[in-house]
C-alpha cells in the first residue's frame, strides 16, 4: 500500500511540473481562433479640397459613414520571459468592412468596401501561478494598421454625389492596443482562451474623382477622417509547447 501511495505521488508531482513548465517562462504557445471587430465608427462630413487643382476647402453638410462590423480568422504565437510576462504576435486574415452613409448619406446604404490589416505585438502580465487553471491577464502594445482593396461600390452614389469615376486611398499608422482576457487550462499543454482588446484608431479617407462638370472632366479631391475605435473579441483554443 505505501509502495502504491509513493508511486502515485511521484506520478502527481510529475504531471504537475510538467504543467508548471509548459505555462512557465522560457515556454511557447499557439492559438487560433475566431476575432469579431465591432467599429464604434463616426466620421468627420466629406471636405472637398481641391477641383482642377486649385485648392478649396468646401464642406458638404450632413455627409457622414460609419463602418459595419466584421468577423474572421485568427492566429498568435507567444513566449514567456518569465512566469507571468508573455510577449504575443497576433494576425487575422484581412477583414472586410462596408462604408455604410449616414446623415444625408444614409439613403445611399452601403457606400464602399476595404480590408484592414493590423499585425499587433502585446505584452501580456498573467496572473495566477504559472500551475494555475485559470489565469486572467492584462496586455498592452502596438498594431500597424493598414487599408487595402478600398473602394467605392454604390454607382448610385458615385454618380449623384462625387459625379464621377473614384478612386480611394487610406492612411497607415501605429496605433497602441488595450487588452484583458484570460485562459483556461485542459492539461499541460491544450487550452482554451477570451480576450478583449480596444485600438483608438482613427484614419484618413482619401478619394480623387474624375468629375463631370459644365466645363469638362476635373479633378476633384475630396476627404474625410473616419474613427474606427473598434472593439475587438477573439475567442480560441490553444496549444503550449
Amino acid at each position: 500500500m505505501k509502495l502504491k501511495q509513493a508511486v502515485t505521488g511521484i506520478a502527481a508531482l510529475a504531471c504537475m511540473t510538467t504543467a508548471a513548465h509548459a505555462q512557465s517562462a522560457g515556454s511557447f504557445y499557439v492559438t487560433t481562433g475566431w476575432f469579431h471587430l465591432a467599429p464604434q465608427s463616426s466620421s468627420d462630413p466629406l471636405k472637398v479640397t481641391s477641383i482642377g487643382g486649385s485648392p478649396t476647402n468646401i464642406t458638404e453638410a450632413n455627409t457622414g459613414a460609419s463602418l459595419s462590423s466584421a468577423d474572421t480568422i485568427g492566429f498568435t504565437a507567444g513566449y514567456f520571459i518569465t512566469d507571468h510576462i508573455a510577449t504575443e504576435f497576433v494576425i487575422g486574415y484581412p477583414p472586410s468592412f462596408d462604408l455604410e452613409g449616414s446623415g444625408s448619406l444614409s439613403q445611399f446604404g452601403k457606400l464602399g468596401q476595404a480590408k484592414q490589416w493590423s499585425p499587433t505585438l502585446l505584452f501580456k502580465y498573467y496572473f495566477n501561478a504559472p500551475t494555475a487553471t485559470f489565469r486572467p491577464y492584462l496586455g498592452v502594445g502596438v498594431s500597424r494598421i493598414w487599408f487595402t482593396d478600398e473602394k467605392i461600390t454604390n454607382g448610385v452614389f458615385e454618380a449623384n454625389v462625387l459625379h464621377g469615376p473614384t478612386s480611394v486611398s487610406t492612411d497607415s499608422s501605429w496605433e497602441p492596443v488595450f487588452n484583458a482576457g484570460f485562459t483556461y487550462a485542459f492539461n499541460q499543454h491544450w487550452f482554451a482562451g477570451v480576450s478583449v482588446s480596444y485600438l483608438p484608431l482613427s484614419t484618413t479617407a482619401k478619394l480623387s474623382t474624375a468629375a463631370n462638370t459644365p466645363v469638362g472632366t476635373l479633378n476633384v479631391q475630396s476627404q474625410t477622417k473616419i474613427k474606427l475605435n473598434p472593439i475587438v473579441t477573439y475567442v480560441n483554443i490553444g496549444y503550449r509547447f
